[in-house]
């Protein structure tokens, strides 16, 4: 299991100053922004597939600084009901797609997304609970005649450019936002369909993500090193549903930390060990989003961190049984 880092802490950089900073880390593993809502500061895929030198000088940035690409991020909503919306980040998926194809890229990180309430819809529609039943006939509709049958097309262009896995991240405001709708995605469309494991994300809709891990198994493809802090006071009267701008962390119910903020070193110890009991030996990418903490230092504590709690040895022969 290696540490690694999502770039897009350092967006404000070009590529290759990003790069060195994060080597100064002792990290040589990245995962690199490609579209959607992460932007396309350090990987603008369309341009780079209008020219093959393009792509050779951008292998090229990474490999000669011992670095390698864990995945693509290109986290957009490509069933947005405003079509301009949606067609933009379905390119930009493809481009990713076609890019990871040349690059050998295995693994897409991304937002199954969401769709409005009918077809003439201006914004998402979010149901979450069943009643009034006007919410039961939206989730029924948004799953039957849009997540499904677009889902099972983009996956036929992946599997068709050798991509096997796209790992999708469980949030709030996306269709897919727990393991119950990622495993339903799963199973109507297939195995390509796996997750992008952000354990921020469950902690503030009240899901364990242990239980969540051992519940997705085998469909967790990689997996985001985040943590979220739950407000007790804000928590007590408001409960975890908070609309308020990240940046009104004194008055909101929960904030994203860096790790070892939020939990301490018993979670993430539990939390690799039982990675490492489903079998997932990838990468932990750091995805610092931390509004207390700058880019720089967040990044550094959970590196430091990190160190302490990652498994990095392949198991050995237990002589003791």
């Amino acid at each position: 299991m290696k540490i690694g880092v999502f770039t897009a802490l350092f967006q404000n950089r070009s590529f290759e100053e990003a790069l060195d900073m994060i080597k100064q880390f002792g990290i040589d593993v990245i995962e690199v922004g490609t579209g959607g809502f992460v932007g396309n500061a350090h990987c603008n895929a369309s341009l780079l597939l209008t020219d093959e030198m393009k792509i050779t000088q951008f292998k090229r940035v990474v490999e000669e600084r011992g670095l390698f690409i864990s995945a693509f991020s290109c986290h957009g909503n490509p069933l947005h009901p405003q079509k301009a919306i949606a067609d933009k980040h379905q390119q930009d998926l493809r481009d990713t797609i076609k890019l990871a194809e040349k690059l050998g890229i295995e693994r897409i990180n991304l937002f199954a997304g969401c769709p409005g309430d009918s077809e003439n819809s201006k914004y998402p529609n979010w149901p979450v609970c069943p009643w009034p039943d006007d919410y039961l006939a939206i989730s029924k509709w948004q799953w039957e005649e849009k997540i499904i049958p677009f889902w099972q097309e983009e996956v036929k262009f992946a599997r068709q450019h050798g991509i096997h896995k796209l790992c999708f991240e469980m949030h709030p405001g996306d269709s897919v936002y727990n393991p119950e709708k990622l495993l339903r995605l799963r199973e109507a469309v297939g195995e390509e369909i796996g997750c992008n494991f952000d354990p921020s994300h469950l902690f503030w809709q009240g899901i364990n993500p242990i239980a969540a891990i051992r519940k997705l198994g085998q469909a967790i493809y990689h997996v985001h090193a985040k943590d979220v802090k739950i407000d007790p006071f804000n928590t007590s009267v408001n409960g975890v549903l908070d609309t308020k701008h990240y940046s009104e962390e004194m008055n909101r119910s929960w904030i994203f930390r860096t790790v070892g903020y939020g939990h301490g070193y018993q979670f993430w110890k539990d939390f690799v060990s039982t990675l490492r009991l489903i079998g997932y030996d990838y990468v932990l990418s750091i995805e610092h989003e931390d509004s207390l903490m700058s880019s720089r230092e967040g990044l550094d504590k959970a590196v430091t961190f990190l160190k302490e709690i990652v498994l990095t040895e392949e198991c050995q022969k237990m002589f003791w049984a």
